[in-house]
């Protein structure tokens, strides 16, 4: 039987989560410390300059380009580029989710 809350669109909140990434080494930012990173899916003037089969192989230069523009708490190259690999790599796997159309993302069980 399916319900109601079974068939709803997710919520804006459990959206921003799903794009969170929590980092393994948090940035210094000043006396500050960024503890997490959340993205927002980039429209195509956002991906100016940027190869798209670059950005879905996860090209680190492309994803040192793109990640600035779409992060919260705004990152600059600088930061991104001197991020843990791990957390880069987790940033550049959210980012290449971006470019699938949803379709494929149920095709290749990339969403619940």
């Amino acid at each position: 039987m399916t319900t109601k809350a079974d068939t709803e669109q997710p919520d804006v909140q459990q959206l921003a989560d799903d794009n969170t990434v929590i980092l393994d080494t948090p940035i210094r930012r000043g006396t500050n410390s960024i503890e997490s990173i959340t993205l927002r899916k980039p429209n195509s003037g956002e991906l100016r300059g940027v190869s798209l089969v670059d950005l879905l192989r996860m090209d680190v230069a492309s994803v040192i380009k793109v990640l600035p523009r779409i992060s919260t708490p705004s990152l600059t190259a600088v930061e991104v580029s001197a991020m843990d690999p791990a957390d880069l790599l987790e940033l550049g796997s959210k980012i290449s989710g971006f470019l699938l159309q949803k379709s494929a993302k149920t095709d290749a069980s990339l969403v619940a």
